[in-house]
């Protein structure tokens, strides 16, 4: 006999797609592809590489689940090509495209070290292109790079940290259920959703998210040089347009992604004709630095069945994120 929670995933699906203006859903019988990571080139001739790194959606350490199957995460993704490019001699610069509102605070984590440690190994030059958002975990990864730059309008900075932990206990009191707990010690269900946080417990979890926010800001601080103007700024978590980041320092500079592969040549000493390449799974017809999946999409790579829906939080797990929460819905 199926489980409740499927058989209501399913009858959810049917309301959607049932729903007017559901135009957007597409099924695709295809399995992504296992083929590996292998070089494509996208432009130029001349000696030397700039490998450009997608960073897209919400950085988890969670594998990318659909309806039916389950497809590596973005950390595995990302460090997966960065072992492939720390192989390569003929790669002298990394250009990190990032399109990210951040994530769980790990998964930034484990991005920001394994960036440093790429660098550390390979003195290989980085720049960091900021699309439509580049917030909180989403910049805290691109603090390692030489160049920060943004699209005239990008969306950056909430540079800071935001605890989740979603309640159920007055859902819980209109429906007459209870939860019974015995427990070893005073705080052992703290964060429990069936009952509200005490006092003594918010006081707890403000005190962890400080000091995690204040990691962050100890991480921009060390490589960005900013004012402690500007410092005292950042740190309330305010989001800011690209003009403004500037001003703050926060970036180098504001231009478009071919400005960027530009000045990832010039920091390494490269041609203006130096080659530029990607990893794909697959071959794609007419590539552009703009694509950024490394397989084809729906087909390759993306959701077997696409309901055209927001991406939200994974699983919506309670916890500590860098992570701003309306960037969380992505195309």
């Amino acid at each position: 006999m199926a489980k409740p929670s499927f058989i209501f995933l399913v009858l959810w699906v049917i309301v959607i797609c049932l729903a007017p203006g559901c135009v957007g859903v597409k099924i695709s019988l295809e399995t992504e592809s296992k083929a590996p990571l292998q070089e494509a080139l996208l432009q130029g001739k001349e000696a030397g590489k700039v490998l450009i790194l997608p960073v897209r959606g919400i950085l988890s350490t969670s594998p990318k689940k659909d309806l039916v199957r389950e497809r590596a995460g973005l950390v595995q993704d990302v460090v997966a090509q960065l072992r492939l490019a720390e192989k390569d001699p003929e790669i002298k610069a990394l250009l990190l495209e990032i399109n990210s509102p951040g994530g769980t605070i790990t998964a930034s984590d484990i991005l920001y070290q394994e960036i440093m440690a790429f660098k550390k190994r390979t003195k290989v030059k980085i720049v960091a292109a900021f699309l439509d958002v580049a917030a909180s975990g989403g910049y805290y990864i691109a603090l390692p790079a030489d160049s920060l730059m943004a699209h005239p309008t990008t969306i950056t900075g909430s540079v800071g940290v935001i605890f989740i932990n979603p309640k159920v206990a007055g859902l819980m009191d209109k429906l007459g259920v209870a939860v019974e707990v015995n427990k070893s010690g005073q705080e052992k269900d703290i964060g429990s959703v069936f009952r509200p946080s005490t006092p003594e417990e918010q006081k707890i979890f403000q005190s962890l998210t400080g000091k995690l926010g204040k990691k962050f800001i100890d991480l921009v601080a060390k490589h960005r040089s900013l004012e402690p103007k500007a410092l005292d700024n950042i740190a309330t978590a305010r989001i800011y347009l690209a003009d403004e980041a500037l001003e703050l320092k926060l970036i180098d500079r504001i231009g478009y992604l071919d400005e960027a592969i530009s000045e990832a040549k010039s920091l390494a000493g490269l041609s203006p004709e130096a080659k530029v390449v990607v990893y794909r799974r697959s071959k794609l017809p007419n590539d552009t630095p703009y694509n950024l999946s490394t397989s084809t999409y729906p087909n390759l790579g993306g959701p077997l069945v696409d309901l055209a829906l927001p991406e939200f939080i994974p699983d919506f797990n309670p916890g500590f994120y860098y992570l701003w929460m309306p960037g969380s819905m992505g195309p």
